[in-house]
This record gives C-alpha cells, structure tokens and sequence, in this order.
C-alpha cells in the first residue's frame, strides 16, 4: 500500500491529508496562528466541585473550564515534585515535542510486573464476544474517595487537556499525565511499562523492553511506541533523559506560576504529524511551504535521519490538494450519502448524541442469490463505513442499520470484515455483535472536531435542522399573520407587508385565489412588497400610503 502525507499551508488554515493509495483517510486542519490544545498542560484553579457527577470544574485560562472527573484525578501530589531534584536546574526547550490529538496509533499491552493503567493509551484487555480493541478501566481504588474530599474550590491542581472542547462543552481534563516523545510516551504518575501492539516481533518486544526498564528513572514509566523499533540503547536513554528533563521543567514552571497558566504546549499541526505518523511504512511526505519544510527536515535529522529522503517539497504552481486530488474528496466527505462501487450507498447522520449510518443496496440488484447480494453490499459497507469514520473523524456512539441478514454465517462474516477494518483504524474503539435485525453498535474515541464540524456551520435558514419549511408552508404562515395584524389594527382598508421575494412570488402566482379570498373577508386590501433583506420566513408590516 502506498501512503503519502500531504502539508499544506495557506493563509488562513494548516491542513494535512494522509492518502492511502490515493485515497484520503485522514484529514487534520488548524487555523493558522492556533494550535492544537489537546496535550496542553496547565497549572489550574477548581472553580466548582459537583459530588453529584463525582467532577469538578477547572479554570485552566480558556472560555469555558474544564471537566475533570474524579477518575481522572490523581490526588498523590508528591509524586509531581519527585522529578525537579533528580533531573536538576538545567532549561529545557520544549519544542517541537508534543501531541496529535489522539495516541491512539500505539495500542499498548501492560506489562505484567505492574498493573497500573496509561491515562492517555489504548491497552490491550482480555478479548470478550465483540469486543475489537479495548483498554482496561482503572482501578476503582482510584477514585472510590469522594471527590469532594480530594477537592476544594480554588485549589491549584496540575492538569492537561485530554480532549479538546467540542461545541459548547469545555475540555476534558486528566491529571495522568502524558509527555510524547519521538520513540517513547512518558507518564509522569504511573510506573509501568507498555508496549505497542504493532510490535510484533517477540524478541524485539522483549529486547526494547529490557532496554527500557534498565534505563528508566525511579520516578514515572514509558509507552514504547512503533517507532521505538531497532533502535540502540543509546538512541532510546536519549529519548528517556529528554522526557524526564521536560517534565522537571514544567513542575519547576508550576511552582512560580500563577493559576491559570501555560504550563507546557503542544507544537503546531505539521510537527506533530512528522512526530505521530511519519515512519517507515511512509513512502513520502510533502510540503508546499519552505519555512515548514525546512522546521521538518530539522526536525526529521534530529530525530529520525533514517527517513530523511522521504520528504519533498513540493514547488509547483497548481496547488498541492488540487495536484492529489484531495479537495474533491474532502467534499465528497461532508456529503450525506456516499456511493458504493457496487452501487449501493450509506447515508450518514451525525447527531450530538450518536452518528446514524443507514446501509442500501441502491442500483445494485446483484446476479442471482438475493443473499449473496445483500451480503456483497454489507461487505462493502463495512469497508467504507470505516473508511467513513476514519476520514470525517466521527467519534462517540456510532450505530450502522445494515441490510437484514437472515444467515448466521453471513452476519459472523460480516462481523470479522468490520473488526479487520477497525484494526487499521488508529483510534481506540469498541465493537458489539451484530443484531439480527443487522443493527452494528460502536464506539470510537473522539478528542478532536469532526470534519463537518472543522468545515461547516449550522444553516442560517434551516437553523442546523437540514430541512427547511416549504414555500406553500411559509406563504400560509403569511396569510396567517396578515390575519393578526388586521385583528391588532382594527378597521384599517389597507395592510401593506414586506416579505422575501421567493414567498411573494408563490403567493401572486398558486397563491393568488388564497390572498384574494383573505381580502374579500377581511374587506381590505393586501399589498406585497418583495426585498431579499428578509428571510423566507420573515415578514414585516409597513406604513400605508397615504391616500391620494
């Protein structure tokens, strides 16, 4: 499989596409000048405790305040001050370490010397019906002190940003928190090490892991990511002593700082994409800009010379999202039905509470066996339904309406098409048996905007709501509130109402017998001015002219 990574930098947005065989599943945008906030950390001040919820609300600087639930609230403060005395007085540049929005491109297995959970990482669980990757939860013990007892109002506490705001909710907080590395994720507040699942390697696993446990500090433990592979015991203490020295610069940050405050930021969108997805199995990342192009290659020989020669700058004067066909498909992403080759199509629902995906075998009428059909379109379905997921970043509660199967071997084998498509998904997600009414139910971790919501607003007209009311319906209305406006008046021979030119034109053509009726009963008469000021379903009652 050919995969590129495509950096644009405009004017107004930082976009990055990654394309799988020419074909775009990952999309991230930022705003020029604004940084992600996810894996942001903060010094903030508990503004509100609500032993209801078990959470608290933190002001850490932004709009809104952060929700912090009592799992994720590590009350063992000690443990942030353990590092400054080990790691020294030495400064510590920050950049360009930092985050995409999600970890999810590592999921980790524990290791078994120590039971204690990554705050921010996908773990492997033991395997249950239905279940495609899952992480295990952490342990009641944690939490089970009131929060209210671990919590009081304005008291300064070490957080960091675990999902980005969404909408009209704030961010989500945790203080387990998470530095990425290059190679390696350092966790502060945990002692354990873990291991990415895409190692696959026995002997490679349990050299790096060795490698690890003996160059480790006493204080925190280690994620060893993907990109941890073949590397030598130098490269990884490297990666190690960095990480360690970072974090004793923020608790040392911490100490002078007021709250709220910046603590530690995350580094712009194209770093942080070379970090999280350029590797080996990239065969070649391009940039349209030679100021971020120069950063990356800077940081690509600081961190991985290796792949030096897979980036390019890209130079031509035809812009470099029109030149791999990306543009096309970001569109046909924010589209509510998508077409399957076979002819069939999803129609795709996003809602606040869950994402609706309806399956239909549209023009495909198949050959001869009805049930191979309907089981070739949910085949395809399934593939593209991930593909979906991936590409809009649809997260939370996902529920797919698949075409009824009445075979128990074809549901199974439509269950294991979905599970292998998930399994190329970097995001954590959560799989239930299908229903035999073809009903797939899953969750997928969201910690960032959704494409529509990067790209779209609500409809100023339909009010967010996809439809809006007819002009048949907005001209009734109308009438309707020519009524009203007569009873308020009183005995009045003209009533003169300025109204959007699309519902004048409908009520002087098939609306015309309706406005002449209403003015042989009102014994008045109806004047309609049009002007494009006012909405269709706005309307508006102006002075008469006076008579002659």
């Amino acid at each position: 499989m050919k995969r590129e990574i495509i950096i644009n930098e405009g004017p107004l947005q930082r976009r990055v596409a990654l394309l799988e065989d020419n074909v775009l599943t990952e999309f991230y945008l930022e705003p020029a000048g604004r940084s992600n906030l996810a894996g942001n950390i903060y010094k903030g001040r508990v503004v509100r405790v609500l032993p209801g919820m078990q959470a608290a609300f933190v002001d850490i600087g932004l709009e809104k305040s952060g929700f912090l639930h009592a799992s994720d609230f590590l009350d063992d403060v000690e443990r942030f001050g353990a590092l400054v005395s080990e790691e020294g007085e030495e400064e510590v540049e920050t950049e360009p370490l930092g985050e995409l929005a999600e970890l999810e491109e590592d999921s980790v297995s524990l290791n078994t010397e120590d039971q204690s959970e990554s705050p921010s990482e996908p773990v492997s669980a033991p395997r249950r019906p239905g279940r495609t990757r899952g992480r295990r939860r952490r342990p009641f013990h944690r939490y089970r002190i009131p929060i209210e007892q671990k919590l009081k109002r304005n008291q300064e506490i070490i957080v960091q940003i675990a999902k980005e705001p969404i909408g009209d909710k704030g961010a989500r907080l945790t203080s387990f928190i998470s530095l990425p590395g290059r190679h390696l994720v350092y966790l502060p507040t945990s002692r354990h090490i873990a291991i990415s699942r895409r190692l696959e390697d026995p002997a490679e696993r349990e050299r790096l892991r060795a490698a690890v446990k003996a160059l480790k500090p006493p204080q925190g433990g280690f994620i060893i990511r993907t990109a941890c592979e073949g590397l030598s015991k130098r490269e990884i203490q490297r990666d190690i002593s960095f990480l360690t020295k970072l974090w004793a610069s923020i608790v040392k940050k911490a100490e002078t700082s007021p709250s709220p405050s910046l603590l530690y930021a995350e580094p712009d969108l194209p770093i942080r994409v070379v970090r999280d997805l350029l590797n080996a199995d990239v065969d070649r990342l391009w940039c349209d800009d030679r100021q971020t192009y120069d950063r990356i290659l800077a940081f690509v020989q600081e961190f991985m010379p290796r792949l030096r020669s897979r980036l390019a700058l890209y130079e031509s004067f035809e812009p470099i999202f029109d030149h791999f066909g990306i543009e096309q498909q970001i569109e046909k992403a924010l589209e509510r039905k998508v077409w399957l080759k076979s002819g069939g199509y999803l129609v795709i629902d996003q809602a606040e509470a869950l994402t609706a995906v309806d399956v239909n075998t549209g023009r495909f009428v198949g050959t001869h066996d009805q049930e191979e059909t309907v089981l070739r379109t949910n085949i395809e379905a399934a593939e593209e339904l991930v593909h979906q997921l991936r590409v809009r970043n649809l997260g939370g509660i996902i529920v797919a309406d698949f075409i009824d199967m009445t075979k128990p071997s074809h549901r199974k084998k439509l269950t294991e098409v979905l599970r292998q498509a998930l399994k190329r998904d970097k995001a954590w997600s959560t799989m239930l048996e299908i229903s035999r009414l073809g009903l797939v139910q899953l969750t997928r971790k969201r910690t960032r905007e959704s494409l529509e919501q990067l790209l779209t607003e609500p409809c100023p007209r339909c009010e967010g709501r996809r439809v809006v009311k007819s002009t048949a319906t907005l001209a009734a209305e109308a009438l309707r509130e020519v009524q009203r406006e007569f009873n308020r008046r009183g005995a009045v021979d003209m009533l003169v109402m300025r109204l959007n030119p699309e519902v004048a034109r409908y009520l002087y053509g098939p609306g015309a017998k309706a406005l002449e009726e209403l003015e042989k009963k009102l014994s008045v008469k109806i004047i309609l001015k049009s002007t494009d000021q006012l909405a269709p379903g706005q309307v508006e009652f102006v002075q008469a002219p006076a008579a002659a």
